[in-house]
């Protein structure tokens, strides 16, 4: 008995399926001011959309920056420092969504704006075959 010669898998690589873009929806902290109230509404309704991305196929990762951690550079050197970029400040929420199209990624970005309760960026990563 000989090992069997497999098939070879065809088509993109692993987390890049044909035809799909991956999009970055997020907040600023400050865009999203709630009541006491309110947040366990908005929490509640921003999570069933999560489950709904989820459901449909489309959801890739999400979460909020820890604020409570202050982030570091590290330099091509190697060093670290507590002092990062100019102008760089990154706070707040974000998902990340494979969608076909981006019509579709600003369908998705109006449902969780309506969930939060405050605008959403919507950013398109590009493709790099090589990552």
């Amino acid at each position: 008995m000989g090992i069997e010669a497999q098939p070879l898998l065809s088509g993109p690589p692993a987390g890049h399926h044909r035809g799909m873009t991956k999009y970055l929806i997020s907040f600023p902290s400050e865009a999203m001011v709630l009541t006491d109230e309110e947040f366990p509404v908005v929490s509640a309704e921003s999570h069933a959309v999560i489950e709904e991305a989820k459901a449909a196929g489309v959801y890739v990762f999400g979460g909020g920056i820890n604020e409570e951690v202050d982030p570091v550079l590290v330099s091509a050197d190697g060093s670290v420092s507590t002092e990062i970029h100019p102008g760089s400040e990154l706070t707040g929420g974000f998902t990340v969504l494979e969608l076909p199209t981006r019509e579709d990624a600003v369908g998705w970005a109006r449902k969780i704006a309506v969930a939060c309760r405050c605008a959403q960026e919507l950013r398109e990563f590009g493709y790099d075959p090589a990552s």
